[in-house]
């Protein structure tokens, strides 16, 4: 087993490379659909809505983000960018402690920013070359509309979608990782949702 789990990362290793190099060319596509969605909306249907989902995913975020105030805030900010871009807010959490454990100054090896590693290069491909991907709101909307974009491409295949975000189109490893923490600490049922 553990010779299998070795092999395993080294074969994840190898192909971060050639992962990232790939995510690192601009989508003339997605850059259409980015310049045309970057936009803010409510979220919540209600009150009750809210605070439901708000106390049921703070438990577990405290493992990251111990201030409550913060913590509320990021959840806030989470769910009214996944709704704006038609993704279940489950999700994408889960994808954020895949990419970056909630950390929203984390720098990736090849550049990716903030809390769901977006790379730089799309502030300039859509004409906001001004956007700061570290801040919460704006990194939020960058990775939600991409992974919108890239599930919209797939007809809906999660998995293919999920490894297109990640630059990794053909393997499985990163969805997996995905879907393991989306179903382990997010409370959702793997991918019946899509």
């Amino acid at each position: 087993m553990f010779k299998k789990l070795m092999s395993f990362m080294m074969l994840a290793a190898l192909a971060w490379p050639v992962a990232a190099e790939r995510s690192l060319k601009p989508d003339p596509e997605l850059r259409e659909y980015l310049k045309a969605a970057i936009s803010e909306s409510s979220s919540f249907k209600d009150r009750f809505d809210a605070e439901v989902w708000l106390l049921a995913s703070s438990e577990p975020l405290k493992r990251f983000i111990d201030d409550t105030e913060e913590r509320l805030s990021l959840l806030r900010s989470i769910h009214a960018a996944a709704t704006a871009a038609g993704l279940q807010p489950d999700l994408v959490l889960a994808l954020i402690e895949v990419e970056s454990a909630f950390d929203r100054y984390a720098v990736s090896r090849v550049g990716a920013q903030g809390l769901m590693q977006v790379m730089p290069f799309w502030k300039k491909e859509i004409g906001r070359p001004d956007d700061n991907l570290t801040d919460m709101e704006t990194n939020l909307r960058y990775g939600c509309y991409i992974l919108k974009f890239y599930l919209n491409k797939e007809k809906g295949n999660l998995t293919r979608a999920l490894a297109r975000y990640n630059g990794s189109l053909g393997k499985t490893w990163y969805p997996e990782r995905v879907m393991v923490k989306w179903k382990r600490h997010w409370g959702v049922a793997s991918t019946s949702y899509y």
